[in-house]
């Protein structure tokens, strides 16, 4: 009896010992000044959740466009790879502030706000116009 409450304490500390789950993501936010010093690379990827029309009137040079207020980019973002950095932005702040969250929610875990696309642009950011 005494040999099998020792095997079974044994069992019960082994399994308290597997790896304990990761904390939640933090969404980052991160000033125009500050985005413009970071070395995008193939880790990185650069969202414009405004609308295509407002895309097409200039965004930051290579962004890619997912719409976040059309709906496109809840459907596109859950074929994304999650092991990127995004760094996102919209005309205020707010749009890609909820599309943060939205990938928060959905597991990703390098996600940065940078805002407003105007405060990059003023801060010096190549842009380009049209849909790309």
């Amino acid at each position: 009896m005494k040999s099998y409450l020792i095997v079974l304490l044994a069992a019960g500390l082994f399994s308290c010992t597997s790896t304990p789950p990761q904390a939640p993501a933090e969404v980052q936010q991160m000033t125009a000044q500050t985005f413009r010093e970071q070395n995008m690379n193939s880790k990185t990827v650069l969202v414009d959740v405004r609308t295509p029309e407002e895309f097409a009137t200039g965004h930051l040079e290579g962004a890619l466009n997912s719409d976040f207020r059309g709906g496109a980019f809840a459907t596109e973002m859950q074929n994304w790879d999650k092991d990127k950095t995004y760094y996102l932005y919209c005309a205020s702040g707010n749009r890609s502030g909820k599309a943060a969250e939205l990938m928060k929610e959905a597991g990703f875990r390098n996600i940065v706000n940078v805002g407003a696309f105007q405060d990059l642009k003023e801060a010096g950011l190549p842009t380009e116009t049209g849909n790309q």
